[in-house]
């Protein structure tokens, strides 16, 4: 019989399933089909024999778990009697290990894994074949009605139908290898070791007890790490013995061992369908997370109970793949998203090694942003504790509220309330609405509220309804805004951020069309080079030339002595989002020829030497800070790299903090959006340079905060959508962690609503009796 042909079936309309590849992900996905419709006829092609396998332990989550016992008890109560479970974490840093409890993993061997589905598999009537290579998926969805691809993350059938799926893979920094002890780890184990040739991590957890004690152990380290310590030229077995030496004291003197195990490169898998026709992508294959997280086989898993119940619940194929992908991309995207924040913090370790010891165990385990302050304190109130205390965090003190100095302001919690242009100033003066927006956020209880981006000039402006301060009477208005904060709300300040639209000028307020030219009306833009922000829509800027320049930086330093006159607390220079100074920065909007362009050291000139003038024109016991696009989003761009160097040469020019932002630069970025998205950004130049950070970007809970805080990644936090949904929202975050110290005092006026008000009862009485 060929081997693209269907075995023979009893139902000639018989759903015909062809799987590619037998690992976890596609014999579940057999096994369902099959248990949920016995008369389909499913084949599986696996190019290996049997009792192959790669790589030793397998974790799955209680959620994974959970699916499979309600959709196959049989399965469920196979992996019941193998998992080895167990709860902590050890972090050894420097010789000394930290233990977090109340963890919960369950794992077991992948070759136990394999046999309880192959025996399930066989169980209910599926076909599989062993050291068979599928024929392609092309053929195969010829003569079977349904054919899923879950050949791995070097899917050959991705590759064939790549113009379709259209794959991205990005290859990182870090090489890794699997290797295995034969003893068990009693607690999932990170440990760091310091060589000669750089920063080498072990992730190690038991996966079998007793007679059959079991552990995986992983060896992860940079590229360049891996060279120098001579691993690249080591094949299995040297690089076991290696590995071994480096660990002999995590290991207790003991061998590794490994199972066709090779350095490799993490790929990252991201497709942009899952399907072609009736051939489905599934598991690797589809999508890769990063180990250290432990979500490779759990995603595959997922991914077939999905499929399965999409299969059965729509009317037709076509709606099931569909529902299928809707369902699972936001999970795997989300997943992905927590992956590549973990692996990042792994390729960048060295960074942190400084940090102390509860605090680099705090941000190790919070490092994919889904372990949290609020949930570890949950977990392990007595780890917490021990971070908090270190911390210097007084009893009862969330760290959020603890105070933060800068030169001579000393903010009473790290609450910064962002920068948020509310294009509402008529002539560039603040208004009533100003005075109620900043006055109400300051009530609020931040600790910091900030201005939008005031302008230094009428061409300086990005839409009409900016504000400025280049006149008296804007000056004057400016005054009447701090005087109510210092007033009413004692202990808050209030920040001015400063800067020039430059070729991002001349536009229409935002709800009227964000970006877009003014019909009528316009004034002349400047730039570091003659480049339209959208061309063939944008008004084109002209080139500064060196009085041009002169100009701009005298309006910024006769801004900042009025801002100083006004009252302000702070003043930030804002040199992100692609206005003026921002524009100097990146070699995308900045193609000058002169000293001002070219090498990175040149495009910081100009930026350096405003800073320059507006820090000799403020007063010198008032904090400066830089807010900065961390990376352009964009190829060609500024990238993380470069960001880093930018902080440097700010922060060497007496910058207090730097403000880290990203983007905007150039309308084709392509940002990666999610939770905390620009904060790694903020921790690389903090943990690199020492330097105090603001993080901003999608921190939207003040569990956030504190995670953040916590970790060493932020000294302040900066959350604007959130202060427009709630100008309360510190006060809120402190009632809801029922904290009423000095970090966050409520005005007198509103001290009666301090408390959240009572709701109407919502539970019923709880059954207490079961009648037969």
């Amino acid at each position: 019989m060929p081997a693209s042909s269907p075995p023979a079936s009893t139902e000639p309309t018989a759903m015909r399933v062809a799987v590619i590849g037998g690992g976890p992900g596609g014999l579940y996905a057999a096994a369902l089909l099959k248990r949920l419709g016995p008369e389909r006829d499913i084949t599986v092609w696996e190019r290996n024999a049997p009792d192959d396998t790669f790589g030793f332990g397998v974790v799955l989550s209680d959620e994974t778990l959970g699916g499979i016992q309600h959709a196959d008890p049989a399965v469920y109560r196979a992996l019941q009697d193998e998992f080895v479970r167990w709860d902590d974490i050890d972090v050894v840093h420097r010789g000394r290990t930290l233990t977090s409890g109340g963890h919960g993993f369950a794992a077991l061997g992948r070759r136990r894994l394999l046999e309880i589905l192959h025996e399930r598999c066989r169980s209910l009537g599926v076909h599989l074949r062993f050291r068979a290579e599928a024929p392609p998926a092309a053929e195969l969805s010829t003569a079977y009605d349904l054919v899923i691809a879950a050949d791995g993350v070097h899917s050959l059938t991705r590759e064939a139908h790549a113009d379709v799926f259209a794959p991205h893979i990005a290859t990182h920094d870090c090489r890794y290898i699997w290797l295995a002890a034969d003893f068990a780890f009693d607690a999932f184990r990170f440990e760091i070791a310091e060589t000669e040739h750089g920063v080498m991590q072990l992730h190690g957890y038991p996966y079998g007890t007793g007679a059959c004690a079991a552990s995986t152990v992983i060896v992860e380290m940079r590229e360049e790490v891996w060279r120098a310590a001579g691993l690249d030229e080591c094949d299995e077995q040297q690089s076991a013995e290696r590995c071994a030496k480096i660990f002999a004291e995590a290991l207790g003197g003991r061998p590794l061992r490994g199972n066709k195990s090779t350095w490799s490169a993490f790929r990252t898998v991201v497709n942009r369908r899952w399907s072609h026709g009736n051939t489905v992508l599934l598991g690797d294959a589809a999508h890769t997370a990063h180990f250290s997280i432990g979500s490779g086989t759990k995603l595959a898993v997922e991914d077939a109970l999905a499929l399965a119940a999409c299969i059965q619940e729509q009317p037709g194929l076509p709606e099931a793949l569909a529902a299928y992908e809707t369902e699972r991309r936001p999970v795997v995207e989300s997943t992905q998203r927590a992956a590549a924040a973990s692996l990042r913090w792994f390729e960048e370790l060295p960074t942190y090694l400084g940090q102390p010891a509860h605090q680099f165990a705090f941000n190790l385990l919070t490092r994919s942003r889904r372990v949290t302050h609020d949930n570890l304190r949950l977990r392990d109130p007595a780890f917490t504790e021990a971070v908090e205390r270190d911390f210097g965090c007084p009893p009862g003190t969330p760290p959020m509220f603890t105070p933060f100095r800068l030169r001579g302001l000393t903010l009473r919690n790290r609450v910064v309330v962002s920068p948020m242009d509310m294009y509402s100033a008529e002539d560039g003066v603040p208004g009533d609405f100003h005075l109620v927006h900043l006055g109400a956020r300051a009530l609020g209880g931040a600790g910091l509220v900030m201005t939008e981006m005031v302008c230094v000039s009428p061409e300086g402006r990005i839409t009409p309804g900016c504000a400025g301060l280049y006149t008296p009477e804007q000056a004057a208005a400016w005054q009447r805004i701090t005087a109510f904060v210092h007033r009413q709300s004692p202990g808050t300040a209030i920040g001015l951020q400063l800067g020039h639209s430059g070729r991002k000028g001349s536009t229409r307020l935002m709800w009227e069309g964000i970006d877009q030219p003014l019909d009528d009306g316009n004034w002349p833009l400047s730039a570091a080079s003659a480049i339209p922000y959208q061309p063939g829509v944008s008004q084109a800027p002209r080139t500064l030339d060196r009085a041009g320049l002169t100009d701009i930086r005298e309006q910024f330093a006769a801004a900042a002595r009025r801002a100083a006159g006004c009252g302000f607390d702070l003043l930030e220079l804002h040199c992100a989002h692609g206005y003026l100074l921002s524009g100097f920065l990146s070699p995308l909007t900045n193609r000058r020829t002169d000293a001002y362009g070219g090498p990175l050291e040149n495009r910081l000139r100009f930026p350096l030497e405003v800073f320059d003038a507006v820090r000799d024109s403020w007063p010198a016991d008032r904090p400066m800070t830089v807010r900065i696009s961390a990376t352009d989003w964009a190829a060609g761009g500024n990238t993380a790299e470069d960001a880093v160097e930018i902080a440097r040469a700010f922060a060497a020019h007496g910058a207090d903090a730097i403000d880290v932002s990203t983007g905007q630069v150039v309308p084709d970025e392509r940002p990666e959006y999610g939770r905390s998205y620009q904060t790694p950004y903020a921790d690389r130049i903090r943990n690199t340079l020492r330097v105090p950070v603001i993080a901003v970007g999608a921190i939207s809970s003040w569990d956030d905060v504190n995670s953040l805080l916590l970790a060493g990644r932020a000294d302040l936090c900066a959350l604007a959508r959130p202060h427009l949904y709630d100008p309360h929202w510190t006060l809120h975050a402190a009632a809801d962690q029922n904290y009423t110290g000095p970090g966050a005092p409520w005005p007198l006026p509103y001290r009666a609503g301090s408390r959240k008000p009572p709701t109407g009862r919502t539970d019923g009485p709880k059954p207490r009796l079961t009648l037969s």
